[in-house]
């Protein structure tokens, strides 16, 4: 199932234009509440210097990619740190934590995805994490970010049996093989990227279940979940 750019929840708050690909706060559809046990993902543009103010979290894992920009974090633990492009931050929120997110920017927007994983366990303790990843990284291969799987090798650790990889392509061809039974979520961020025959664009994003593969063509940037239900 392919879900167009402008098939999304859109909403312009001045300082924050935000694209939800599922229900998430004033946007509900009880037909779009997740996809396996991927239950955010919001592509976010935020203005130069504004952010989110300190809001609570729980039981939830929740990862931001940056695609372009600088993100500020700080918490409730006494957690700071700064993400730049290319980077990820990661936060369990476990039995409860509280955090504000900014540009840390003031002449430069900033542009990213924040997704959120429906946790393997609760009531565990909250932690905070970010990983720096050069561009070459991911370059015309998968870069493996996070993961709960068994056997899978990542610098971020889920509880969830779930992996996030992400791929910049550059007029290559790149595969995702799944084992029986998974659910697949693949977003494309810029370019065009033809999946399994699909061409996708930027906004663009592709769901599958029980797929053996994907095959990708093209140039840009992907973001890439392998999810159990």
């Amino acid at each position: 199932m392919i879900q167009r750019a402008d098939q999304r929840f859109f909403a312009d708050h001045g300082w924050l234009k935000t694209y939800h690909s599922f229900s998430f706060a004033d946007y509900y559809d009880p037909q779009n509440v997740q996809w396996g046990a991927l239950r955010v993902f919001n592509e976010d543009y935020i203005a130069a210097g504004a952010g989110f103010p300190e809001h609570p979290h729980r039981d939830m894992e929740i990862l931001t990619y940056v695609f372009s920009g600088e993100l500020e974090h700080q918490d409730s633990m006494g957690n700071h740190g700064v993400v730049k492009a290319g980077g990820v931050q990661f936060m369990s929120a476990g039995t409860g934590v509280r955090h504000a997110e900014f540009n840390a920017r003031k002449d430069l927007d900033l542009h990213l995805v924040q997704m959120w994983v429906l946790p393997g366990r609760v009531g565990t303790p909250p932690t905070y994490g970010q990983a720096d990843f050069a561009e070459d990284d991911r370059r015309n291969r998968w870069l493996t970010v996070a993961s709960g799987e068994p056997n899978v090798e990542a610098p971020i650790a889920l509880t969830q049996n779930a992996t996030l990889r992400v791929s910049r392509l550059e007029n290559h061809s790149l595969r995702h093989t799944f084992q029986p039974q998974r659910y697949g979520f693949l977003f494309v961020a810029e370019g065009e990227i033809d999946v399994n025959g699909e061409k996708l664009h930027a906004g663009d994003a592709v769901r599958v279940y029980d797929v053996e593969r994907l095959e990708l063509q093209g140039s840009g940037e992907a973001v890439l979940w392998d999810l159990p239900a």
